[in-house]
């Protein structure tokens, strides 16, 4: 098996830092080992770099690229609408198209309002629900991600020392140069402890509780059996508005996102990622009483680029390919197998670790003896170790998110899998020396 080198990836990075600080766009893609990379192109489950690589990519942009890289029908959709125009300061036929789809998919759907990014509709739910409320508090939970702006971005990543009581969590920012006053309206809780949501809820002073449905972002963890019902039922007693996160699982774990997998129903839900397979579309989808309230004068909510024609175009295209028979039950049967065959690697190794999430969108982590139910129970994972896993396979021609999430798409297939779990035992053979530790704690 031929070892990648980035060398040139590395190089252009480092002439970048001249125009770009840290040669990258988003701190997300920083300091990336051995380093961040360079494109030239993406086809189905494949990325070329400048180096000459081909690596089979479960990054997927982080979520969005559902049907893989450069899909036709999307491709060919946004090209129609490029001839016809790029932006127009109104409404266009698609975006109605678009919407329609939506509300035919998600439960909680009677409205849908677009936005650009994940973020903005976070912002969005959050004015919403507190416009419909009037009340100031938000309870979040630790290690979920709403978005980088300042009023959400607590306690996504909190260190060990800095987490407080299980029963008490400490809200932690996560920024140098956050506002620290938007930290007075929201309060942190631990996930999938019913009993901490239905005392905070009782105190009668929260718009709105927010949350991923399961924790993709850290774990690929799944609410605990009567969870969610129990949220629901709390939010429902107190005048809760509940939100669900549904930025990466909205499209891409089923039509319906995870609220249709679980089968429990919030007020709003934000959607981004896969919505458009790769073009800058999100949304906010939710009840008819609270939606309508963005038409009667009192709600702000704007943007140049919202519902931008040709994402709307890819929007309805994605949609469309994802509403096909067989896709999601291909991605779900592909992905089953590719779970089962990295718990196979592992254990023929004698490393420890646990596989987790939905089979689009899942969670390794290594070093983990039993499956953890919240982001403390994460605490064990060994970061360090599986960076160096991660980098082994890279150089074997497939790339992973060192942070454990691997993400799957309808051009992934059979054979696919089999080069990567051939890859990835050959990955756990080069970083042994990182690795062989694990066995004997």
């Amino acid at each position: 098996m031929t070892e990648c080198r980035f060398d040139r990836s590395a190089e252009r990075v480092r002439e970048a830092t001249a125009v770009m600080p840290g040669g990258v766009s988003s701190n997300f893609r920083l300091g990336v080992a051995p380093t961040p990379l360079v494109f030239e192109r993406g086809e189905g489950a494949y990325l070329y770099d400048i180096d000459g690589n081909r690596l089979i990519d479960y990054y997927l942009a982080l979520g969005p690229m559902v049907l893989g890289h450069s899909p036709a029908p999307v491709i060919e959709a946004a090209r129609a609408q490029l001839e016809r125009g790029l932006l127009y300061g109104g409404q266009s036929e698609l975006e109605y198209q678009a919407a329609t789809k939506i509300t035919e998919m998600v439960p909680c759907a009677d409205r849908v309002r677009f936005a650009s990014s994940g973020s903005e509709a976070v912002q969005l739910a959050l004015r919403l629900a507190r416009a419909a409320t009037g009340r100031r508090m938000v309870v979040k939970f630790e290690g979920h991600y709403h978005g980088w702006l300042d009023s959400v971005l607590w306690s996504n990543a909190t260190p060990a020392d800095q987490m407080g009581p299980e029963d008490d969590p400490t809200p932690y920012a996560a920024s140098a140069g956050q506002d620290l006053v938007t930290g007075e309206s929201i309060d942190v809780l631990s996930w999938n402890r019913p009993e901490q949501v239905i005392e905070r809820l009782a105190k009668g002073d929260v718009a709105a509780l927010i949350m991923e449905a399961a924790m993709c972002n850290t774990g690929g963890i799944f609410p605990l059996d009567g969870y969610l019902e129990a949220v629901r039922e709390a939010c429902t007693k107190h005048g809760t508005i509940l939100i669900f996160d549904e930025v990466i699982t909205g499209f891409r774990v089923g039509p319906g996102g995870a609220q249709g997998r679980f089968g429990v129903t919030p007020d709003l839900a934000t959607f981004a990622k896969a919505i458009a397979n790769g073009f800058s579309v999100a949304c906010v989808a939710g009840r008819a009483d609270i939606m309508d309230r963005l038409s009667d004068g009192t709600i702000l909510h704007g943007g140049t680029y919202n519902a931008q024609p040709m994402a709307m175009a890819a929007t309805v295209a994605t949609l469309d390919e994802l509403s096909k028979q067989g896709v999601y039950e291909g991605m779900e049967r592909v992905g089953t197998r590719l779970m089962n065959g990295i718990r196979d690697a592992f254990a023929d190794a004698a490393l420890p670790v646990v596989v987790s999430g939905f089979p689009q969108i899942f969670n390794v982590a290594l070093g983990l003896k039993e499956p953890a139910i919240n982001y403390r129970g994460m605490q064990g994972v060994d970061k360090a170790a599986y960076r160096h896993l991660t980098t082994a396979m890279l150089g074997h021609g497939v790339r992973a998110l060192e942070r454990g999430a691997w993400f799957l798409s309808a051009a992934h297939t059979d054979e696919i899998v089999d080069d990567t779990l051939a890859a990835l035992r050959a990955a756990i053979e080069t970083a042994e020396p990182h690795l062989a530790h694990l066995r004997a704690a």
